[in-house]
């Protein structure tokens, strides 16, 4: 493939694009498209107008938003430049003509900026798609009300709903000093705090990106939470004796009041009380990809570009770039390092990480200034990223071809030549996967280490690899399949599975430790989250298939708010309230809401997704003479 111009890139992240997806032999409107062609395609769609009615208008376009490339192109980031986007003349003949002539051949079409939405931002129009057996109605972005709420829900049921959600949210705003400065875990007056008073670094990123989203978005408490995250970054973190990596983000913190000193005070958890006493690996990934939505979201580049940011960042990143014995490019994880911060085997080199870590990298690499030391660590990041993206795609990948050929495989092999280059034992392979694997679909797996592979789904992992691009479009493809050839096991009537199947019996017991909260089909082992709802929903709009997640969202809806927001469901078809799920969770609201501001405006997308990057080499390696992918 060849390199992309930096036009080309621009053309791909700018938010002021419209695109459509379109079943085959469909005319259909691409983002690369001139007006002429535009117009050409709406006159093939019979929607009564001709070329000269389409009118093109120029928009300053940040040119910033082309985030991926070389330096030279980073320096153009700073420029502005003019785009063209189309605008159709009137909302009304464009829905009364796109109900009447396109329903049925779109799955997903951004139509126009509507003149008088008042929100500026790209209306966009979600069509049925026959995959799916249910009917789904037209989504079409309407102009809110002052306060933020109300964005367009397609009933009062759903308005009033989101209406409690955004009452519930800024009810766990946290306050340090005057300021908004992150969100509580839960507001659970009827269980004990624990530590769900506190403000925990990954469950607050749906709740930024929900502020973030909104109309009059809520911009500062995002702002706060980034700076003073960054600041406990730079305390000493020591558990008993050892002293932490300086690039150790906070699992958590929480507001205290000093009464010796008469003041609040911040007092941050690195690890030091977490069940297990595990530091969290993850809490550095996903500050800095809240850096860059924060900054795709409101163009300011001066918060990234401050000092202390920029060494927030390269703190973080040699962290996980440090030299040490590892031969693969994936990164060494302790079990309960991550969401699932409790013992359920995903110890070694889990997918969640890896995504997670992956996405990291590339956001990292678009914030960060060649001064100084960044140049040499930008070129380690691009080394990182070629040599991750190869190993995930190629050893973590498996459908039903692949799981054939590693039932198929011989042990024992050597050199180079070795086809089952982790010596994985095909009697290993557990029964339920394969009566799970479709001929359709495909996924990626939970973990891979020498002898060791964990064929459990792990839904956070996948979908941040549809979102960062880890994921090759063909990939992405085949895990919405899977999705939707196994809807029952990993949505069921609740969504969404954090991870299928759940262990039993003795396997519970020996990985688990006869974790009491850990049980089968509930919480971590085989639960289902409602806040996960957001990271399907991207995934859904970035592969075209926006259905998938509307139904997900309907699910929901039926249920969530009146149980009162719980933080997870328990059995095998998420059924019932966890038995100790905290009510009003605030990421289980979030995540509703995010899912919703995507549904109803897919622009919002452009906040937490990446487009394949074009500039990296690909690497001239291959996996063996035999591998077919």
């Amino acid at each position: 493939m060849s390199p992309a111009s930096p036009t080309e890139v621009c053309a791909d992240e700018s938010e002021k694009k419209t695109s459509a997806h379109n079943s085959p032999g469909n005319a259909s409107v691409k983002e690369t498209d001139t007006p002429e062609t535009i117009a050409e395609a709406y006159q093939k769609l019979n929607l009564g107008r001709d070329i000269s009615s389409v009118r093109t208008v120029s928009t300053s376009v940040d040119a910033r938003n082309c985030v991926d490339g070389n330096d030279k192109e980073g320096e153009q980031f700073k420029k502005n430049s003019t785009e063209k986007a189309v605008v159709v003349p009137t909302a009304e003949e464009m829905t009364k003509n796109c109900n009447s002539v396109v329903a049925e051949n779109s799955e997903f079409e951004v139509v126009s900026n509507i003149n008088g939405g008042g929100s500026g931002k790209t209306t966009s129009v979600l069509k049925p798609s026959p995959s799916v057996g249910m009917s789904l109605e037209n989504l079409v972005e309407v102009s809110s009300v002052a306060s933020g709420k109300n964005s367009g829900s397609e009933n009062g049921s759903a308005t009033a709903m989101m209406d409690e959600a955004w009452d519930l949210l800024a009810q766990s705003y946290v306050d340090f000093k005057g300021q908004h400065v992150g969100t509580l875990a839960a507001v659970d007056n009827s269980s004990e705090a624990l530590n769900y008073n506190q403000v925990f670094v990954r469950d607050f990123v749906p709740c930024g990106l929900a502020c973030l989203m909104k109309n009059n978005a809520d911009l500062e408490i995002v702002k706060n939470f980034l700076l003073k995250t960054l600041h406990l970054q730079g305390w000493e973190k020591r558990i008993d004796n050892f002293t932490l990596g300086e690039g150790v983000m906070p699992a958590s913190f929480k507001i205290s009041y000093d009464t010796q000193r008469q003041k609040e005070v911040l007092q941050a958890d690195f690890g030091g009380t977490a069940i297990g006493r595990v530091a969290p690996v993850d809490s550095g990934f996903w500050w800095i990809i809240l850096l860059r939505s924060y900054t795709k979201c409101t163009h300011d580049y001066s918060l990234s570009e401050l000092p202390e940011v920029q060494r927030g960042m390269k703190l973080i990143l040699n962290l996980c770039l440090s030299d040490g014995f590892d031969t693969f490019p994936t990164l060494l994880c302790a079990d309960g390092c991550s969401m699932i911060d409790r013992r359920m085997g995903i110890y070694g080199y889990p997918i969640e990480i890896q995504a997670l870590f992956f996405f990291a990298l590339r956001c990292a690499r678009q914030m960060l200034k060649p001064e100084h030391d960044g140049k040499e660590l930008i070129e380690r990041i691009d080394k990182r990223i070629t040599a991750l993206r190869f190993h995930i795609q190629n050893y973590y990948w498996l459908d039903f071809t692949q799981l054939n050929n590693i039932y198929r495989y011989k042990t024992e092999e050597y050199s180079h030549t070795a086809v089952n280059k982790f010596n994985v034992i095909p009697e290993s392979i557990p029964d339920w996967v394969l009566e799970f694997m479709p001929l359709r679909g495909g996924y990626f797996i939970g973990n891979v280490s020498p002898a060791r592979m964990d064929f459990r789904w792990f839904l956070i992992g996948n979908c941040i690899a549809i979102l960062s691009s880890l994921a090759t479009p063909a990939q992405a493809t085949a895990i919405m399949d899977l999705i939707e050839e196994r809807w029952t096991d990993l949505i069921g009537e609740m969504p969404l599975k954090i991870v299928y199947p759940a262990l039993e019996g003795h396997q519970w017991r020996i990985v688990t430790g006869c974790d009491p909260k850990n049980t089968r089909w509930s919480y971590h082992n085989g639960g289902s989250w409602p806040v996960l709802l957001w990271l399907l929903t991207a995934a859904s709009i970035k592969t075209g298939r926006p259905q998938i997640a509307k139904r997900a969202i309907e699910l929901a809806e039926q249920r969530l708010s009146k149980d009162g927001w719980p933080e997870y469901y328990d059995g095998i078809t998420g059924r019932y309230i966890g038995k100790q799920a905290r009510k009003n969770q605030t990421w289980s609201i979030a995540g509703y809401l995010v899912a919703k501001l995507m549904i109803e405006n897919p622009s919002n997308l452009l906040m937490i997704s990446l487009e394949e990057d074009k500039k990296i080499t690909k690497p001239k390696l291959t996996r063996s003479a035999s591998w077919t992918f």
